[in-house]
């Protein structure tokens, strides 16, 4: 039928008809395809081919594209969104309630605003009310904030996405929503990626893919969008193929391509479920983890006192992991822990320092450097503390000219063979 189109272009106004009717022509669509973005294109396509052999119109290739990806838009009730949900090339989108849009590329450090745009209140709450369903909400005045995860999709490539809505009642501007969209990486990251961005150099890269090999528990520290969680899924690619890893995540955005995987998602109930559920926390999920028979702890990110001590405790135990924190280098991931332990469960700057000397091997600090995301440095943790302090050593440093990582003295558990997690528990 395509291919028998001749190539003419139609005005605005026709094309505004060919997309109003193919609207129509899928209206009732399943649920389960309209978040399906492979399938409710491929639905949004037929209902423009068949509307414009219905008005007796023809076209050509960008304008049925054009078309086609207005019909996606409206009919998703992802409008102006839509176009933006590309995790290739961005990482977030912002509206902000003033009606200002933003995003942020993978290789950028800031946002930039989108540039010709502005969506209208209306639109922006009938984008923020389709986002709040299709992560299984209502955004209202007696529901006002949104979090929720959009699910991956493997067929079309789409890696899911964290969200967050702050209905306008929270908010001070013109009325709209605050909407943030992080947009996670769509494929598998690989050691290559890593050397690719010029995370590290491949030597550098290697050394820590064989700390993994070795059971090495490895703590990953930066800032905000430095790529923690990224150089945490690459060196999964370390852990050997018959290994039965579990993670813990909120939200899962690791990808691993291993036969024997478990993701624990924490759930946080809703402003309305509050006073009816009980939230299930990362310290719940490794509480149950350790009943469950791991062999690697994958953490995503811990963030509370309690989440750390039993992340610490779970790899006393002899469970080699990995986790990230953020922090600013191997001295304030010190201070961080400390104060998250103490405020949160009241144990004493001492023994948590001990805890955490015995428990993590390798810390890797990442942060922006010569317009780029870097492994700035790579220090391995002494096991005994040094005057009451811990003890880092440096084996990688950016910028001093290494290609590898200086070797690691520490005793690590693939060191230890015969030593099981009931001898060490």
């Amino acid at each position: 039928m395509w291919q028998q189109l001749n190539q003419i272009a139609l005005t605005e106004e026709q094309q505004e008809r060919v997309v109003k009717r193919a609207i129509e022509s899928l209206r009732g669509l399943d649920t389960a395809v309209v978040r399906n973005r492979e399938q409710l294109r491929a639905r949004a396509r037929g209902g423009v081919l068949q509307a414009l052999q219905a008005l007796g119109w023809n076209t050509n290739a960008a304008q049925m594209a054009a078309m086609v990806t207005q019909v996606v838009a409206r009919v998703s009730g992802l409008g102006f969104l839509d176009d933006l949900l590309r995790p290739e090339e961005f990482t977030e989108i912002a509206l902000n309630p003033d009606g200002s849009l933003f995003v942020q590329r993978r290789d950028a450090r800031y946002m930039e605003p989108v540039v010709g745009y502005r969506p209208t209140v209306e639109e922006a709450m009938r984008v923020a009310e389709a986002l709040a369903g299709m992560v299984g909400q209502q955004l209202s005045i007696a529901n006002p904030t949104i979090n929720g995860r959009l699910r991956r999709d493997k067929a079309s490539g789409f890696g899911g996405a964290r969200v967050k809505i702050l209905h306008p009642i929270l908010t001070v501007g013109d009325g709209s929503p605050a909407i943030s969209v992080r947009l996670f990486y769509p494929r598998r990251v690989l050691p290559q990626d890593l050397i690719d961005w010029g995370l590290a150099p491949e030597g550098v890269i290697q050394g820590l893919l064989e700390l993994v090999a070795r059971r090495a528990r490895i703590m990953i520290v930066g800032g905000t969008t430095m790529g923690k969680t990224t150089l945490l899924s690459a060196l999964c690619d370390g852990i050997p193929r018959e290994a039965r890893i579990i993670k813990v995540e909120d939200p899962e955005e690791i990808f691993l391509d291993h036969p024997n995987v478990i993701t624990i998602e924490p759930y946080s109930p809703s402003w309305a479920e509050r006073e009816t559920m009980k939230a299930y926390t990362i310290a719940d999920a490794l509480a149950d983890v350790m009943r469950m028979r791991p062999d690697w702890l994958i953490v995503g990110e811990v963030r509370r006192g309690d989440h750390v001590m039993n992340l610490l405790r779970a790899q006393l135990s002899g469970h080699p992991g990995m986790t990230s924190l953020h922090a600013f280098g191997p001295e304030e991931a010190v201070q961080t822990i400390e104060t998250l332990v103490f405020n949160d469960l009241s144990i004493g700057r001492s023994g948590t320092k001990s805890t955490l000397a015995l428990a993590v091997d390798v810390l890797v600090y990442l942060d922006w450097a010569d317009g780029k995301r870097r492994i700035m440095g790579v220090w391995e943790v002494d096991a005994q503390l040094h005057g009451g302090n811990v003890k880092f050593r440096q084996r990688y440093a950016y910028g001093s000219g290494q290609t590898t990582l200086e070797p690691i003295q520490r005793r690590l558990l693939g060191d230890m063979p015969g030593r099981t997690e009931k001898e060490v528990s």
